[in-house]
């Protein structure tokens, strides 16, 4: 058994070096693309959700979904499975998820100069202009890996390698032979300290997705059944945290033991909440009243609902775009697109996104309008906070069951 590990940068034809690797070597190719759908069968995240994790920018209700979190708690998964395979190419942001304790896997990186990087790109049609914005973007994603996996903001670093080759001055054909050559090194025989490493890590990864289910996202290391968590979220009730992970975390097959420490990134500054399913995880509150939909936002927040804010209806319907909220609270009259406008267009294009209407100035005639444009509730300034935190659950409920009933 062993594996090679390709870590490359965008446009330096590391398509070619790869399917001159795989020829020559005869090594089964698996690409963040089969990463991602292992991850998205385990974890019931979208593909779309998952390959996000691979992104430098973080949805703004990432803070309460933490689907970036379990993205990538469920792509460790994905690999440690992954590695029981023999003889295996993994290419992409995926190859750096595999431990580096695991000494039968040979870490490539593909990558060239700036300047040869643009040649390529403008060589499949790309202005110069278009070229540096699609090469800052890609490094922008991989500076931004690097620095979430292995705490490194240098994605070509070379102590995180084997072997880093330059596409602008070997042929594909020469790198294709020195990877051949590399893999017959003694470093790259089969160990049975490696067997251990890869079931180690399978075993990690496994809690690590147990813990994510339950809304906490900590970094497990496993040693013949030894589990040890860090903790490096911002929490005040430590110790109940530790208990309420030590007791989860024992219950997953072939977990022997359970220690907690805290690390790096710890803050005793905030108190532990439970994850609470009854509120939608994607909140969006839109009105161009500022200080009142702020007021409101905290006045949610304390009744453990947290949201987004858009100032207006196109910046609400520009986010919508990109980030799909569960439930909105919309305002109806609005500067430039008014509530009836987003509504129509929301109920037009995302029908699963349900709308409470929070408006001070609507009328019976606006009421009976938004409830056949298919609201969920229509609701008069001033609202009552509980009121609207029971609707807010009701419309929660109502997604819950529709993706329960939903057919696979």
């Amino acid at each position: 058994m062993s594996i090679i590990a390709v870590f490359a940068g965008t446009y330096c034809n590391d398509e070619l070096v790869i399917e001159k690797i795989l020829k020559e070597t005869g090594y089964k190719y698996r690409t963040d693309s089969n990463i991602v759908t292992k991850a998205s069968r385990s974890s019931g995240l979208s593909e779309g959700k998952v390959s996000k994790a691979f992104s430098a920018k973080t949805s703004a209700f990432n803070q309460f979904t933490h689907e970036k979190e379990r993205s990538i708690s469920y792509l460790k998964l994905a690999v440690a499975e992954t590695l029981f395979e023999d003889n295996i190419l993994i290419n992409g942001f995926t190859s750096l998820l595999v431990p580096a304790r695991i000494s039968t896997v040979l870490r490539v990186c593909i990558i060239a100069d700036m300047k040869h990087r643009v040649a390529l790109a403008l060589s499949a049609g790309m202005s110069e202009g278009e070229a540096l914005k699609v090469l800052h973007k890609s490094d922008e994603d991989r500076i931004f890996w690097t620095r979430s996996i292995l705490e490194k903001d240098d994605p070509w670093d070379a102590s995180t390698y084997d072997m880093v080759i330059p596409t602008d001055k070997m042929t594909p054909e020469e790198i294709a032979d020195l990877v051949n050559k590399n893999l017959g090194t003694d470093i790259l025989k089969t160990l049975a300290q490696d067997e251990k490493a890869i079931q180690n890590f399978l075993l990690a990864s496994q809690v690590e997705t147990a813990l994510a289910k339950e809304g906490h996202f900590v970094a497990a290391e496993a040693d013949a059944g030894a589990v040890t968590l860090t903790i490096n979220k911002k929490v005040l009730m430590l110790e109940k945290l530790e208990k309420e992970l030590q007791a989860m975390a024992v219950t997953i097959p072939g977990v022997k033991s359970v220690r907690t420490k805290v690390g790096g990134k710890f803050y005793q500054a905030d108190v532990y909440r439970q994850y609470d399913l009854e509120v939608p995880s994607k909140l969006l509150l839109v009105d161009d009243e500022r200080q009142f939909i702020q007021t409101l936002s905290d006045r949610l927040r304390l009744r453990e609902i947290g949201s987004v804010v858009a100032y207006d209806g196109e910046s609400a319907l520009e986010m919508i775009k990109e980030e799909e909220p569960d439930v909105m609270i919309l305002d109806l009259k609005m500067p430039g697109i008014d509530g009836i406008e987003v509504l129509k267009r929301v109920k037009q294009t995302k029908p699963h996104i349900e709308i409470i209407i929070l408006t001070g100035q609507g009328s019976e005639a606006d009421k009976k309008l938004c409830m056949e444009l298919g609201a969920f509730a229509y609701l008069e300034k001033p609202v009552d906070v509980t009121l609207l935190s029971e609707t807010i659950k009701k419309a929660n409920e109502k997604i819950k069951l529709k993706t329960e009933n939903k057919p696979n």
